[in-house]
């Protein structure tokens, strides 16, 4: 029943009621689309109950208009005149604060739809009950909104006349501190002063966020999306994230909302559809509420019309149970238990388990779309399956349209336009002024700010919401300057600045732009190392040993060919193989060997070795000049334990961090450290023996070691420490932010040319052009050698393929001469009588004669 007339209402439901058992009041805002799918809801589930247990409860309905004050007036209506058993509702946690105090002094359970209410008020109102699950877990839904974009200042826009936000923020703000992101600013708006939504807006606007998360009822976020839309903040570069407060009535908006809207990523509540009582309800609904209400865009329910059904159902079988055992009926409420349309109804400490999943929306055209899901579990994913892919970020959900239509995910800051500029303090007092240099231009009215880091800061500045911006001089040390923005009187500070750990307790720092660790430099003298050996450093020596193995292997086969025919390869076989090694190794320095020889297969296989043996003579005696004219120089002190043992004095840069690390960690004493302020004065001190050795942070060894390049060297290890960076005050928003900036320069390969051309500009008086000479190895002759041996082993195979038809043809003669003799006896034999009496013998000269004719 639904009236605005308390005493009509009272006849009405007197003439309605006969024979009831039960009656459960509602306090609603009736003209609201939420209030229209509550009721039609709670009616439903009264009805449904009714039908499936025969009981005859009924349901009782006051319109608050959204006034406190009516919900107040309401609820003691309902309770003193209707005499219900039980309160459901209101939506907004303002009005059902005052609605639970009235509940609580006549002792009536008040299930509360307000989808936050703070712990502090169900343990003042001991019959207050939350039956809406909390929706705090939508703001790390929204947080991980937030990093998917990779955005780290967001604003916040709230209503302010909804107390419970102060909860709801201090959890938002905790779900951004945990992806790297902070709010900005907090605006409450009320639905009093509608007419200064422009000029907080404005204020927005001139801010350098483009992140607006809202979170208001849906009436006043509508007010807020119309003034940005006439402020053009509802176009590209802008982002706005609604929460489920608003976005839970997406299905309900009609096409000259979604105009408005179109970009805006939304939370919405989560209802499973797959839930067969869910699917039931949802059909007869959409066919109630067409005929209720037939002026509404879209008939489908909403998470208001199932927490309301699930709601007006636990009041009714808690009463049945009352009814029939006469328990208390706020005991039978917390024991419930039973699935719902949206899920579990079970209360714990008089609440609901929170939602832990969230549908994640973009509003785009005429509807919206249908993103994916976030999941306390498995955060975002296009499914809630088990075995589907998800991830921390929006990567694994469909594109989304943000404002203007862009596909591309905005940047998320600009420029402020209206800001105080930022104090970034710059040290005048820099050792090597190709870093960081400050002169006053002719008129002595401005200052110049110069270098390799003002360089660098200009160039991260084109990805950085980072103007308008001043430099200030700063002209004391650098540990003062890192303190100055601990003391709040720089924003920033920049320039050669080691970050160190003291400094650190005072300042943020970014990543290091230059390469870390501290080198010891020191005077050179000339390499007086023994050179006995040094005619072998041409070769490695593998390349020795092949050189070596291929000689001996084609002088073999050159004897092999050549020994009859040379009576120098004849003799004992000590004889031969040293005349076979002669003749192997003189081919290296002689050209003329090949004259000698008398087969055509040994002088292809010469021909073929004394190619390459050129080839290596004339490679060897290049290789070897060379190291022969490049001047060596070596360390005049290796090791800082040298200068320890001869208590040697060293240098350093003044204001910087070295002196305190040579004391502390490398243990020299106080008096033995000298600090110098241009780098002229520590090569003078170098040079008059004023110190024994230098120490230099890397980046400055380099522009050092550039330009006295013939002078000194480094020598000993690389000590760690960390290299230079950007100073920031601790917590600052944007850190991250310079931290990406100066990785995208230093791989656009910015950095590298801005580096590359400081150190170029130091040039070496009497740089000696010095040719690295390294021993070469068989892979520079690997084709030669594979020719050279090739040669052979095919001279070798067709010479023994030769000689072995050379010996079949003479067994072959042998055994012809030996069938000749052997006839022409046979053939005498049988013409001599008197010979053949005779014994036949044969001559014992014979096998002599044989073997004379063979060798001949």
């Amino acid at each position: 029943m639904v009236s605005g007339n308390h005493e009509t209402e009272r006849n009405a439901s007197a003439t309605m009621i006969v024979g009831e058992k039960g009656r459960i009041g509602a306090i609603v805002d009736v003209s609201s689309r939420i209030g229209k799918e509550e009721i039609l809801a709670m009616h439903m589930a009264i009805e449904d109950f009714n039908s499936l247990s025969n009981q005859n409860f009924s349901l009782v309905i006051r319109d608050t208009r959204n006034d406190p004050n009516l919900a107040a007036l309401a609820a003691k209506d309902l309770i003193s005149v209707q005499r219900v058993q039980a309160l459901i509702g209101p939506q907004t946690w303002e009005m059902a604060s005052v609605v639970a105090e009235v509940g609580s002094e006549n002792q009536i359970p008040v299930l509360a739809l307000a989808n936050e209410i703070p712990k502090w008020a169900t343990d003042r109102s001991k019959f207050l009950v939350q039956a809406s699950p909390s929706q705090l877990n939508q703001m790390r839904a929204i947080a991980g909104i937030v990093s998917s974009g990779d955005w780290h200042l967001v604003n916040v826009i709230y209503e302010d006349s909804d107390f419970s936000t102060t909860g709801v923020f201090l959890y938002l703000v905790h779900a951004l501190k945990d992806v790297g992101a902070e709010v900005s600013q907090f605006v409450g708006l009320s639905q009093f002063h509608s007419d200064l939504f422009s000029k907080d807006l404005e204020k927005l606007r001139r801010g350098s966020s483009r992140i607006f998360v809202v979170h208001m009822s849906f009436k006043l976020a509508l007010r807020l999306f119309e003034i940005a839309n006439e402020m053009g903040m509802m176009g590209k570069d802008y982002v706005w994230i609604t929460t489920d407060s608003f976005t839970s009535l997406a299905h309900s908006f009609n096409v000259s909302i979604n105009s408005l809207l179109q970009g805006v990523v939304g939370v919405k509540s989560y209802i499973s559809e797959r839930n067969p009582p869910y699917r039931e309800f949802y059909l007869r609904f959409c066919q109630r509420f067409r005929l209720e209400h037939f002026d509404e865009h879209n008939n489908e329910p909403g998470i208001f019309a199932v927490q309301a059904y699930d709601a007006a159902t636990t009041a009714a079988l808690a009463m049945s149970e009352i009814q029939e055992k006469g328990n208390d009926l706020l005991d039978k409420i917390k024991l419930t238990d039973f699935q719902g349309l949206g899920g579990k109804i079970q209360f714990k400490d008089r609440k609901l388990a929170p939602a832990d999943t969230f549908q994640i929306i973009n509003v785009i055209g005429r509807s919206y779309r249908d993103l994916g899901f976030w999941s306390d579990k498995f955060g975002f994913s296009q499914d809630l399956r088990q075995n589907s892919s998800s991830s921390l970020l929006m990567k694994k959900l469909d594109n989304v349209f943000w404002p203007g239509g862009s596909l591309k995910t905005p940047r998320g800051w600009v420029v402020p336009t209206e800001s105080a500029p930022l104090r970034i303090g710059v040290p005048t007092n820099s050792m090597f002024k190709q870093y960081v240099r400050v002169e006053e231009d002719p008129t002595g009215n401005n200052l110049t700010f110069n270098g390799l880091a003002i360089d660098l800061f200009k160039e991260i500045l084109d990805y950085l919401p980072f103007a308008p911006h001043v430099f200030c001089p700063f002209n004391d040390t650098y540990n003062d300057l890192v303190k100055e923005i601990y003391l709040k009187k720089f924003d920033a500070a920049i320039g050669d600045i080691a970050i160190t750990a003291e400094r650190v307790e005072y300042a943020e720092f970014t990543h290091p732009y230059s390469e870390a660790g501290l080198v010891m430099i020191v005077p050179t003298r000339k390499d007086t190392s023994n050179k006995a050996l040094l005619f072998t450093k041409p070769f490695t020596v593998t390349l020795w040993i092949l050189i070596a193995v291929v000689t001996a292997y084609n002088g073999f086969v050159v004897w092999f060919i050549e020994r009859n025919h040379c009576p120098e390869h004849q003799g004992s076989m000590f004889d031969q193989a040293g005349a076979m090694l002669c003749s192997s190794f003189t081919t290296l320095f002689s050209l003329h060997e090949g004259n000698r020889l008398h087969s055509n297969l040994s002088r292809m296989a010469m021909v073929a070795w004394l190619f390459t043996a050129l080839v290596i003579t004339q490679t060897y005696t290049a290789n070897l000049a060379s190291m022969l004219t490049v001047q060596k120089f070596e360390a005049s002190i290796s090791n800082i334990e040298t200068l320890h043992k001869i208590n040697a004095s060293v240098g350093n840069g003044r204001g910087t961090f070295v002196k305190t690390y040579l004391e502390e960690a490398l243990d020299f004493p106080a008096e033995n450290i000298k600090s110098y302020t241009t780098p002229n004065d520590l090569v003078d001190a170098l040079r008059n023996k004023e110190i024994a050795a230098a120490f230099l942070e890397v980046p400055f060894a380099k522009l050092f070691l550039a330009r006295f390049c013939n002078e000194f060297m480094i020598s000993g290890p690389t000590y760690v420490v960390g290299g230079f960076g950007f100073a920031f005050p601790r917590g600052y928003p944007l850190l991250r932010d310079v931290d990406k900036a100066l990785l995208k320069v230093s791989e656009s390969g910015k950095y590298k040319k801005l580096e590359e051309s400081m150190i170029a500009s130091e040039k070496c008086e009497d740089r000696d052009v010095k040719v690295e000479s390294s021993s070469l190895s068989p892979n520079s002759f690997v084709l030669l050698f594979v020719l050279s041996g090739g040669v052979s082993t095919i001279a070798l195979t067709l010479y023994t393929i030769s000689a072995y038809k050379s010996y079949l043809q003479q067994n072959a003669i042998w055994g012809l001469m030996l069938a000749v003799i052997k006839r022409w006896r046979n053939h005498n034999r049988g013409f001599s009588g008197r010979v053949s009496d005779l014994p036949q013998t044969e001559p014992k000269n014979f096998p002599k004669a044989v073997d004379l004719q063979i060798q001949v």
